[in-house]
């Protein structure tokens, strides 16, 4: 597949991807659950590098939600470690392939050793300026909503002066809207992420489970997204 020609179509700036499937993966192969979190993690870096060679902007990863600490202790552990030991490990990925990263989601939430690991992560990378990885970790877009109402309240602003743009500033990251959303697993839901960014996202939905989506997947999905017809509510012009 031509990367150059994918770019001169045109890619999104930024692709919100929800990587559904890990454990099902594992248990098609009759391996506990944390073998699909392993393989999923290896999935992930293929595609962020993907997203970097096309010189797509941002890539939010949907990592760890807050419902899904409703999951059971061994997996939420795993999990935890599994982040931790990552951003600690795979800085040389993201020097190489000047990847910058950022959490979004309820930091404090989370334990004060993955807390760490993710403030230093960012601190090592904040300078890189390609593409920015954005760690969706104990993230759930209801709870983002409401905290970035807490903060414009906090402000003491005249209520007169909130628009959407204040309110956007406000989320997790400062990130732009999704342009495509994509969603593995064959689940077609948001799942509480992303909701104010994703108002108007292209969505692709694909049976893919996760640790099988590769880099040619998501190079067919974003030339998909660029057969679309993006109106922003407007109304096609008639000739």
């Amino acid at each position: 597949m031509d990367l150059n020609e994918i770019k001169a179509a045109g890619v999104p700036a930024h692709v919100g991807i929800i990587m559904d499937g890990n454990g099902r993966w594992a248990k098609n192969r009759g391996q506990i659950r944390t073998a699909g979190h392993k393989e999923g993690l290896e999935r992930a870096k293929e595609i962020v590098k993907a997203a970097s060679d096309l010189g797509i902007k941002y890539v939010t990863l949907y990592t760890f939600s807050t419902e899904n600490w409703k999951r059971t202790q061994d997996e939420v552990g795993y999990l935890m470690a599994l982040i931790k030991g990552h951003l600690r490990a795979e800085f040389e990925f993201y020097k190489k392939n000047n990847i910058k990263v950022i959490q979004i989601g309820d930091l404090s939430g989370l334990p004060k050793d993955v807390q760490n690991e993710i403030l230093l992560a960012q601190k090592d990378t904040e300078h890189f300026e390609g593409t920015t990885c954005a760690l969706a970790i104990n993230y759930g877009g209801r709870d983002e909503i409401v905290r970035a109402v807490k903060k414009i309240a906090d402000s003491k602003v005249n209520p007169s002066e909130i628009s959407e743009e204040m309110i956007s500033k406000s989320l997790d990251g400062n990130l732009p809207d999704v342009d495509l959303l994509i969603r593995t697993g064959g689940e077609k839901r948001l799942s509480n992420f992303l909701l104010w960014q994703c108002a108007y996202a292209e969505f692709v939905f694909t049976d893919t489970l996760w640790p099988e989506y590769n880099r040619e997947e998501f190079f067919k999905d974003i030339q998909e997204f660029q057969k679309r017809n993006r109106r922003f509510g407007a109304v096609p012009e008639t000739k």
